[in-house]
C-alpha cells in the first residue's frame, strides 16, 4: 500500500515538473510580448510628443512671422491633441490672440500663464506685459460694443420698462457690485450706477443706454 502511494507521488511530481517545463516558455514568451507592447506604446507616445513639439514651433515661428490667423489654427490643433496644455502654449497662444484682437481669449491664455508659473515662468514678465494690453484692448474693444448699442437702440427712442417703472441694472446685474478680473485676481467695487439698490429707474436706465447718466466715484 505504500509503495502505491509513494508511486503516486512520484507521478504527481513528474506531472507537476512537466507543467512546469511546458508554461515556463510560454510565460517567458508572455513577458517578451507584454515588453514588446510597452516599447511600442512608448514609441507612439513619443512620436506623438515630436509631432505636438514640431506644430507649437511651427505656430510660434508663423506667429513671429505675423501670420496669425495661419499660427492659431496651428496652435488650435495642438489644444486638440494634447491632455494637459502645457504652460508655454497657455502664453503663446495668449499672445498670438492679443494680436488677432481676439482681447477677451488673450487675457484668459494670458491669465491661465501667469495662474501657473507666477514671477518665476520664463515668459511672466512678457506675459504680465501682454496682458496689459489685452486687458485695454478688451475695454475698448467693449466701448465700441457700447457706444453700437446706443446708436441702435436709443438715438431716436425712449426704451418702456414695463409697469414697474425700473429695471435690473445692467451693470452690476442687480448684486451692487461690480467685479472686474486682473491677473492678481478679483477687483470688487461697488456699483456706481445703482445706488446700492440694484435697480434702475425707467429714466435712469435710458440716460445710461445714452451714455448720459453719470457714475458715483467706486466704493471699495
Amino acid at each position: 500500500m505504500a509503495a502505491i502511494t509513494q508511486e503516486k507521488i512520484s507521478i504527481a511530481g513528474a506531472l507537476a515538473l512537466l507543467l512546469l517545463l511546458i508554461s515556463s516558455p510560454l510565460l517567458a514568451q508572455d513577458d517578451v510580448e507584454r515588453e514588446k507592447l510597452r516599447e511600442l506604446e512608448k514609441q507612439r507616445e513619443y512620436q506623438k510628443t515630436r509631432v505636438i513639439t514640431a506644430r507649437l514651433d511651427s505656430a510660434i515661428e508663423l506667429m513671429n512671422l505675423g501670420q496669425y490667423e495661419l499660427a492659431d489654427v496651428k496652435f488650435r490643433s495642438v489644444l486638440a491633441n494634447v491632455k494637459s496644455v502645457p504652460s508655454d502654449l497657455a502664453y503663446h497662444f495668449g499672445k498670438n490672440s492679443y494680436y488677432m484682437e481676439k482681447y477677451k481669449q488673450s487675457v484668459d491664455w494670458l491669465t491661465k500663464y501667469i495662474q501657473l508659473k507666477g514671477t518665476t515662468g520664463q515668459y511672466s514678465s512678457d506675459a504680465a506685459a501682454w496682458l496689459k494690453k489685452a486687458e485695454e484692448g478688451l475695454l475698448q474693444q467693449r466701448q465700441v460694443q457700447s457706444a453700437k448699442a446706443v446708436e441702435v437702440l436709443s438715438r431716436d427712442f425712449t426704451i418702456d420698462c414695463g409697469p414697474t417703472g425700473k429695471v435690473v441694472c445692467p451693470v452690476c446685474n442687480g448684486s451692487t457690485v461690480v467685479i472686474r478680473k486682473t491677473y492678481l485676481g478679483d477687483k470688487y467695487s461697488t456699483c456706481g450706477y445703482c445706488k446700492k439698490t440694484g435697480y434702475l429707474s425707467c429714466d435712469e436706465y435710458n440716460q445710461l443706454i445714452r451714455g448720459q447718466l453719470k457714475a458715483t466715484a467706486d466704493q471699495h
